[in-house]
């Protein structure tokens, strides 16, 4: 249910680890099946946060800091015209749905809690897994944006670092259309930045003046159905997506129980709605 000694030493050499045929393919579908019934559901007049990794303007909106305890739609930059229409029909305009598909739908929410992903989780270190947060991402076909290298524990911090992401091709993700790049080792090198939140206002904390690295990442191309493992400090990144195809892809991030979250977090949640890990058997 876990991962073997060997997934586990390459896992903690390399800072990432691609595990093919993970999910069945037809849970992929289901997924994707369920967020097309969200995207119907979502009205998109009044609302035109764009996400976008290269001017961060989006985390200076209402829309995207409320986000950590609700389901919302983001934009991609590509999707708008001069006069802040859209271009194309929505689905094909949206870039992620965040942050908290994995307690708000039931779908999601059963998914993400599997005996199997909390046992990888498990695997490499986190000794309580909590779900903090998750991403329906979709790099749409020709205007799905390329995602700058960064660290995940810069925009999800703990003490001591504990941020694990979980990425799930829902299809197929290729060099052409987006796939992680990552930089083998770059995890046991320190945290940069820090993404800081005081208030409404954001910003980006200097904790060591090195470079991310713009050189030295490796593909890793994900059939339908696979699980990529990312370490909270691996620089890592996606390319823009120049096929005809999309790369839909789901994301969770969690955290260690067992670590202090750093209240200086951009992600907040309700006081009411409190982080949650994975059922034991007497919840079921």
């Amino acid at each position: 249910m876990g991962l073997s000694a060997e997934q586990i030493a390459r896992y903690r050499q390399d800072g990432f680890l691609v595990i093919e045929g993970f999910v069945p393919e037809a849970a992929c579908d289901r997924l994707r099946s369920r967020m097309a019934e969200l995207l119907v559901g979502f009205d998109p007049r009044g609302v035109r946060t764009v996400f976008s990794t290269e001017d961060q303007r989006h985390a200076q909106e209402d829309w995207f800091l409320d986000s950590g305890d609700k389901i919302r739609f983001f934009l991609e930059p590509g999707a708008l015209d001069a006069a802040g229409e859209l271009r194309r029909p929505l689905p094909l305009s949206v870039n992620k749905v965040g942050h908290a598909l994995h307690d708000l739908d039931p779908l999601f929410d059963a998914f993400s809690r599997q005996p199997v992903i909390e046992a990888v989780a498990r695997a490499v270190g986190l000794e309580e897994p909590l779900l903090l947060q998750s991403m329906y991402i979709f790099k749409q076909p020709r205007i799905g944006g390329e995602v700058a290298c960064h660290q995940d524990s810069t925009f999800l911090h703990t003490e001591p670092l504990s941020c694990t992401g979980f990425w799930f091709a829902l299809e197929d993700a290729t060099e052409e259309n987006g796939c992680l790049w990552a930089e083998p080792g770059g995890h046991r090198r320190p945290l940069r930045q820090r993404f800081v939140r005081t208030g409404r206002t954001t910003w980006m904390e200097i904790l060591d003046p090195a470079p991310l690295p713009t050189a030295g990442l490796v593909p890793l191309p994900a059939p339908k159905g696979s699980l990529v493992l990312l370490h909270g400090s691996l620089p890592h990144r996606s390319g823009p997506n120049l096929s005809d195809r999309s790369r839909h892809a789901y994301a969770l991030h969690l955290i260690d129980g067992t670590c202090r979250y750093s209240e200086s977090n951009w992600l907040r949640r309700a006081p009411t709605m409190p982080l949650r890990g994975f059922p034991r058997p007497a919840d079921h």
